[in-house]
């Protein structure tokens, strides 16, 4: 594949459209300065995990015995639940109640809705397809990581646009959709794994 498809793919697989709603979510109740300084962090550490498993996937996965059959149903099932107390919140929000003020870290935001189990799965791939092609696969995932980032910094914009209670509904919705895409991941890694006897 070309560099610039690959990118394209890349940017698809981590859909900072459809994911803009859930970070507004999520983020909701933390200070609007402080929301960058997040998704920064957030960002930068996606960045860093796709890094890894783009180098080092394979050999990862091996180690610990895992298949991406078994990446993408666990993947499915946390986004499952993520999805569950979207539709249905508790009294602590998408994040439940913490002691920590229920500031994100790693999870959700950077693993699985930036760095999920499909955008794992397709570096890994191009990893084991394209090994002499290294520099194009970096240079890929640069191209779709800054265009995800571009639109997830302005993130703040739509949320001064939605409103809370624009938001609720969104969140709502985004939940029933994301209900959807957990439960294609689980059936893809399911049959995957079926059809591998």
């Amino acid at each position: 594949m070309e560099t610039f498809a690959v990118a394209v793919t890349l940017f698809l697989i981590m859909d900072p459209l459809g994911n803009i709603p859930i970070f507004l979510s999520i983020l909701a109740k933390i200070d609007a300065k402080r929301r960058y300084w997040i998704l920064a962090r957030e960002l930068v550490i996606a960045l860093a995990i796709m890094l890894l498993f783009l180098f080092a996937g394979s050999s990862i996965l091996s180690v610990l015995g895992l298949t991406r059959e078994a990446v993408s149903i666990g993947g499915g099932l946390v986004l499952m639940i993520i999805a569950i107390r979207m539709i249905f919140p508790s009294r602590g929000g998408v994040m439940g109640n913490d002691e920590t003020d229920g500031e994100p870290l790693i999870v959700p935001l950077a693993v699985p809705l930036i760095a999920g189990p499909s955008l794992i799965a397709t570096l890994v791939l191009l990893a084991e397809t394209g090994p002499d092609r290294s520099a194009d696969w970096v240079i890929a995932l640069g191209i779709a990581w800054g265009a995800t980032a571009v639109i997830l910094m302005a993130s703040n914009f739509f949320y001064k646009i939605l409103g809370a209670r624009g938001l609720k509904a969104v969140e709502r919705l985004m939940g029933m959709i994301l209900i959807s895409i957990s439960v294609q991941m689980l059936l893809n890694g399911i049959s995957s794994y079926v059809a591998g006897f």
